[in-house]
């Protein structure tokens, strides 16, 4: 059996919210129902604009009275910003924690480091194994293998899982885009938050026409943004890609119904010189649309 591979998340950053109203001001906020969170100590979650586009992307931990936000390093001083803008005179505490604390990523097996001071199942996904939040000098253990965060992003990139920045870029997408609404990242059952109502519109009538998928190539890809083509016309935009055994595997933002179109067609999907071949996550509760037969 093949020891758990452990990583230190060095792009990770963590946000502590914590004080009597944290409760309340992030459920009224944010697209995870913390009653759930509460119950099973994670989840994930996002914080939208008005218009319901992703502003942000995060895990979310319960953490004895607070909560931790699991956040890319690059967005957390933004974040926190926009969270004292929304905490008007809740009785609420922001704080980014130091480089002292840092996130660990677990996977291919289970492990729970004994200096950690949480360690959760991925709320996304369990594929992508766990997570734990403790001291940046924190080991893995004797079981474990010490990996880094391009395999860790590997891992994820292969079971189809994307996320912000890396995929794609804030304020652009919406959370069906981003396969929130599959993977965990958005409550239908919970009161509102922001960006609720396009959210819900799109879920209700079944209008996702976008979704990020996993894709893979024998030659190599171009960088996060490139036009994914089929017949000289784009149907989607490239996130990021990784190299696992031997092949290139990514993921892209893709129109369902274009690429349907294109297998049906048996016209194969570009991406600069590469060919791609697109397919469903295992994970995914929608299906291919059916293609529309030109005449």
């Amino acid at each position: 059996m093949p020891s758990p591979t452990f990583a230190h998340l060095t792009d990770r950053a963590l946000i502590r919210v914590s004080g009597p109203d944290t409760h309340h001001f992030l459920q009224n906020l944010i697209t995870a129902d913390l009653d759930s969170v509460d119950r099973t100590g994670a989840g994930s979650a996002a914080l939208l604009t008005p218009q319901g586009k992703i502003q942000f992307d995060f895990l979310i931990y319960r953490a004895d009275e607070a909560y931790l936000l699991d956040v890319p390093g690059a967005a957390a001083p933004d974040l926190l910003k926009r969270l004292t803008f929304y905490r008007l005179r809740a009785k609420v505490d922001l704080e980014q924690l130091g480089g002292q604390t840092g996130v660990f990523a677990i996977w291919d097996g289970t492990a729970e480091p004994a200096d950690a001071d949480l360690t959760v199942t991925d709320p996304r996904l369990p594929a992508l194994g766990m997570r734990s939040v403790g001291p940046i000098t924190m080991p893995s253990g004797p079981a474990a293998e010490q990996s880094d965060v391009a395999a860790y992003d590997a891992h994820r990139i292969s079971l189809g899982v994307p996320e912000g920045l890396k995929d794609y870029d804030y304020s652009d997408i919406f959370p069906h885009d981003a396969d929130l609404d599959q993977l965990n990242g958005v409550s239908f059952r919970k009161g509102c938050f922001v960006g609720q109502e396009v959210v819900s519109r799109v879920q209700h009538r079944g209008t996702a026409r976008k979704r990020f998928l996993p894709v893979e190539s024998s030659d190599a890809l171009p960088g996060k943004g490139e036009a994914v083509t089929a017949d000289g016309k784009s149907v989607g935009t490239l996130g990021s890609s990784a190299v696992v055994a031997g092949k290139t595997v990514a993921l892209a933002l893709l129109r369902l119904d274009k690429v349907a179109q294109a297998k049906e067609n048996g016209s194969p999907l570009q991406c600069g010189e590469a060919e791609l071949q697109a397919r469903l996550p295992d994970w995914a509760a929608f299906t291919w649309p059916e293609p529309t037969n030109a005449a």
